[in-house]
């Protein structure tokens, strides 16, 4: 809200680090609405007589502190337009953005890209808070119900999935067996309605998720779906040029509207009083329809090529903005022409003497921003208060926009208004400061995003360790070369031997009376030590031995050592070890020093065990409420605990997920969801 920028007041510093000692805070931008807002709350109060009004905001700095909400001047539509870019948020693995939602509190912006991932953006920091992977293919189409307890999200492969607030996905159907386009909810919540590229719209029953009617009509792929904010009233554009609306009861189609001769892509009805219906098209047009006339009367031109996407202010009925396939976003106000210079201004239908004949009264935009993407915009949502607009694009780039501030000018000279050429040349932006912040941007993103990240990987069903020593394969086994796992069945494993410096050999194998067998070719070696063996298992042995397969034991220390231990017997001059045979320790390790284990040295102690249990899943996501998300559901889906306090170093697991069954009867039990009328 205007207060979108409340940089004088409040500010965040983002930090980076640039060596280990020293951070850096950079200033960032924030919303601070929450300044304003109470201002004019507490101001809000009845007009008597002789009561001073508010002061009117002019165009300087000084008149900052009296902006009002949009609330607080829903007849000022003007004053709403988001002209100014406020930040630029990427994520680490870049992907093109189909769809942005805010969440219903305002909190949060939900984005969800072609990857299937959802990322969620801080509503006044704009800085990365979590992302997961909600769905295997492209995200199309995302809606929260009005009661703001549930949201739908539909896919590139026709799946729809329930999700509650933390993200806990409590079920999914296979809505369509095409792309699904268009989601939308009744008001009631009751029912929702999706549009695929199978050219039809089914109707759904929410609490059962069973398909209760199909609708059949159109001729081609189905793009855009809308429900009537009040009215059991759908409306559907597609590619076939045509916009239909519907009767959920009975699935007829009242009418067709034939108001664009190319496909269309994007139907909303009006969200504030209903009686309007918005449409745009690839004909580089978008049209304003009135239901109760059931034509055309208003027609939006501005855009230089193919109108992909809308979106209706939250608060001002008189306010829609529209985006380009060319990346341009341009903001119309339907009560004011703002026809060019030598263009003639047109009669509203309502004005005219005969309504039905006249033409559609044709709009200009009250402001474009021509460069606002690099690339086509998919997607555009308004904050619930109306200050902040939210652009997702191809460029991979998730953009907010607000109002400028009172004696802010600058604005209009940007790169998004006049291009990053016409801009270095007036001095306005560079490209190499513009390049440094946006790499200090995306290296702030991608630590955040490495410290909201969860280990998403589930440990080895066996985490035992093999018995095999290395280098070492019998017939028919292949254990996995994880080192975690043991393919001998019905064997677990022993704890790893322990990590020895360079140049110490392992720990002996330990054997039959505690005495390794000694070397061939050493002294005190001889074949009686595999007696308790077979000829030919002795001799494969030595051969794996000799060839390296298997690490040779330990040279046994003759006894009579010093101290009652036993002891090495000095080498002679210009001895060299047999290939094979681990050197002597280094000169630098005292006797002190020997590790446990080491021939002559009692053997090392055990390990602890393993742990085993594994953590509950993680709530590194922030719940919509702004504490934390509850782990009673599940947490977010791959989310893993960090053992805080746990001894594992900080090693991330996950439990596995809750039943999505279990999930949706628990949520019957408590009366949350809603049942079958």
């Amino acid at each position: 809200m205007p207060l979108e920028s409340r940089l004088y007041i409040c500010s965040e510093f983002h930090s980076h680090r640039t060596d280990a000692n020293l951070i850096v805070y950079t200033a960032g931008p924030v919303t601070d609405y929450g300044a304003t807002t109470v201002q004019w709350m507490r101001n809000r109060r009845p007009r008597y007589k002789n009561t001073p009004l508010l002061e009117i905001e002019r165009p300087s700095a000084s008149y900052i502190v009296d902006m009002e909400p949009p609330s607080g001047r829903l007849a000022s539509a003007a004053e709403s337009i988001p002209a100014k870019a406020l930040h630029s948020s990427l994520n680490k693995a870049k992907h093109p953005i189909n769809v942005v939602k805010w969440t219903p509190e305002g909190r949060r912006l939900l984005t969800g890209s072609t990857s299937g991932e959802f990322t969620l953006w801080n509503g006044m920091g704009f800085n990365f808070e979590t992302i997961m992977q909600a769905h295997e293919s492209a995200i199309r189409s995302v809606a929260y119900t009005h009661t703001d307890d549930w949201l739908l999200s539909a896919d590139q492969n026709g799946i729809v999935k329930y999700w509650q607030t933390n993200f806990n996905n409590v079920k999914e159907i296979q809505a369509h067996n095409e792309a699904v386009r268009g989601l939308a909810i009744a008001p009631t919540d009751a029912k929702f309605v999706t549009c695929a590229d199978d050219t039809t719209l089914k109707i759904w029953d929410f609490a059962t998720s069973t398909e209760e009617s199909t609708l059949t009509g159109h001729g081609w792929e189905v793009k855009s779906v809308d429900w009537h904010p009040q009215k059991g009233l759908l409306v559907s554009g597609s590619k076939d040029h045509q916009v239909k609306l519907w009767d959920p009861r009975t699935g007829r189609c009242l009418t067709s509207l034939h108001a664009h001769k190319n496909p269309i892509s994007k139907v909303l009805f009006e969200p504030v009083q209903g009686t309007l219906l918005a449409t745009c098209a690839r004909d580089h047009t978008a049209r304003i329809l009135d239901l109760r006339m059931m034509r055309d009367v208003l027609l939006l031109k501005g855009h230089e090529k193919d109108v992909i996407t809308m979106v209706w202010h939250p608060l001002h009925k008189n306010l829609l903005s529209t985006g380009g396939v060319d990346g341009s976003i341009n903001h119309y106000l339907l009560d004011e022409q703002n026809q060019p210079p030598g263009i003639a201004p047109s009669t509203s239908p309502y004005d005219s003497k005969d309504p039905k004949e006249e033409p559609a009264q044709t709009i200009y935009p009250a402001h474009s921003i021509p460069y606002a993407h690099d690339f086509t915009v998919w997607t555009l949502d308004w904050h619930p208060l109306g200050h902040l607009l939210a652009s997702g694009s191809n460029d991979r780039v998730t953009r907010f926009w607000t109002r400028p501030r009172p004696g802010d000018t600058a604005v209009f000279n940007d790169r998004y208004h006049i291009g990053q050429a016409a801009a270095e040349a007036q001095g306005t932006y560079d490209r190499g400061q513009g390049r440094r912040q946006m790499k200090e941007e995306e290296e702030q993103e991608a630590e955040d995003e490495a410290e909201g990240l969860v280990d998403q990987k589930m440990p080895s069903k066996n985490t035992a360790q093999t018995l095999i020593p290395p280098g070492l394969t019998l017939p028919g086994i292949n254990p996995q070369p994880d080192g975690m796992s043991s393919a001998l069945p019905g064997i677990g494993g022993v704890p790893p031997p322990p990590n020895l410096p360079a140049g110490i050999p392992p720990p002996p194998i330990p054997s039959v009376g505690g005495v390794p067998p000694p070397l061939p070719g050493f002294p005190g070696f001889d074949l009686n030590v595999f007696a308790a063996m077979d000829k030919d298992r002795a001799q494969s042995l030595q051969n794996l031995i000799a060839s390296g397969q298997l690490p040779p034991p330990p040279i046994p220390p003759p006894p009579g050592g010093a101290n009652g231990h036993h002891g090495f017997p000095p080498l002679p001059p210009n001895f060299t070890f047999p290939p094979g045979i681990p050197p002597p320790l280094p000169a630098s390790i005292t006797s002190g020093m020997i590790p446990p284990g080491y021939p002559g040295f009692p053997p090392p102690p055990p390990p602890p065990p393993p742990p085993t249990t594994t953590t509950t899943t993680a709530t590194t996501m922030t719940n919509m409420s702004g504490t934390g998300i509850s782990s009673s559901n599940g947490g977010p889906v791959g989310g893993a605990d960090s053992n805080v306090g746990g001894g594992n170093g900080g090693v991330r697991k996950r439990a596995p997920l809750p039943s999505q069954q279990e999930s949706l009867k628990a949520e019957m039990r408590k009366g949350q969801y809603r049942r079958q009328r």
